[in-house]
C-alpha cells in the first residue's frame, strides 16, 4: 500500500512536498475493551497504533482521530471508544488510531490514508472519516484524497489545512460548541460558507471544545449520520 498526497500551490496547507507512506505488515491482539482488537500498523515513516471493532462481513467503516495530541477515545467523554458499540447495529466497523507524530498535520493525513488502505484490505469498502479539532482539518485533507471515503465529521476544526475545502466533493459535516474557548466556532462557519454542498453545520450553544456538554446530542447526531451516509453512497 502506498499513500501520499501534494499540495501543487503549497500556501497554508503545509503540504508543499510529496509524501510517501507504504504499509508493511499490520499486527493484532485482544485488547482489554470488549469486541475490540489493539492494532500496530508498521509502515516505512514509523508504526501507527490503533484500536479496531470489526463488524464480521461488514463493508463501511468509520476512522476516528483526535486532536494534536492525538489520543484513541476523542472528546465528549470518548465518543470514539462508544461508537463501536453505538454502530454495531448498523454494521459499521469503527478504526481508531493514534498518530505517529501528533501535530504534524501531513504525517497525520498520511496515517489515515494508511488507515483508509488498511480497511480495504480486510474487505472495507465505504469509509466515513471523523476527527477533533486539529483531527477535524485532518479528515477534512485525507477526505480529498482517498476513494474509499464518503464523507467527512469534522468536530470543533481548526481552520489550518481546510483551505481547500471546495475539494472535498463528499458530504461534510461540522459540528462546533458556541462557548468553545480553543477554536471558535467560526472556523466551522468559515469553513461551512466554503464548502460546497452536501453540508451541514450542527452548532451546540454552550458547548466548549471538547463538547462535553453535547455528548448525549452528538453521539445521537453521529449514530444518525453516519449509517446514512452509507446508505446515500449505495442508492
Amino acid at each position: 500500500m502506498t499513500s501520499n498526497f501534494w499540495d501543487d500551490e503549497g500556501t497554508d496547507d503545509g503540504l508543499a512536498e510529496d509524501l510517501t507512506l507504504k504499509l508493511l505488515r499490520v499486527a493484532a491482539r485482544e485488547s482489554d475493551e470488549p469486541g475490540s482488537l489493539r492494532l500496530l500498523l508498521d509502515t516505512t515513516r514509523g508504526q501507527i497504533e490503533g484500536m479496531l471493532r470489526p463488524v464480521e462481513g461488514g463493508t463501511d467503516a468509520v476512522i476516528c482521530v483526535g486532536g494534536a495530541l492525538g489520543g484513541l477515545n476523542g472528546p465528549a467523554d470518548g465518543i470514539y471508544r462508544d461508537l463501536g458499540g453505538l454502530l454495531d447495529a448498523a454494521g459499521v466497523t469503527v478504526l481508531r488510531l493514534a498518530y505517529r507524530t501528533p501535530n504534524t498535520f501531513e504525517e497525520c493525513v498520511l496515517d489515515v490514508l494508511a488507515g483508509c488502505s488498511f480497511l480495504k484490505g480486510i474487505g472495507v469498502t465505504s469509509v466515513v472519516l471523523v476527527g477533533h479539532s486539529f483531527g477535524g482539518a485532518v479528515v477534512i485533507k485525507a477526505g480529498q484524497l482517498h476513494p474509499m471515503v464518503r464523507a467527512v465529521a469534522s468536530l470543533s476544526p481548526q481552520l489550518f489545512g481546510t483551505r481547500q475545502i471546495e475539494e472535498l466533493g463528499r458530504p461534510l459535516l461540522l459540528v462546533h460548541g458556541t462557548s468553545d474557548l480553543v477554536l471558535d466556532h467560526e472556523a466551522s462557519e468559515d469553513i461551512y460558507r466554503r464548502a460546497l454542498e452536501p453540508k451541514r453545520l450542527v452548532l451546540y450553544a454552550g458547548a466548549g471544545h471538547s463538547l462535553i456538554q453535547a455528548k448525549d446530542e452528538l453521539r445521537s447526531l453521529l449514530t444518525e449520520w453516519i449509517p446514512a451516509q452509507f446508505q446515500a453512497a449505495s442508492t
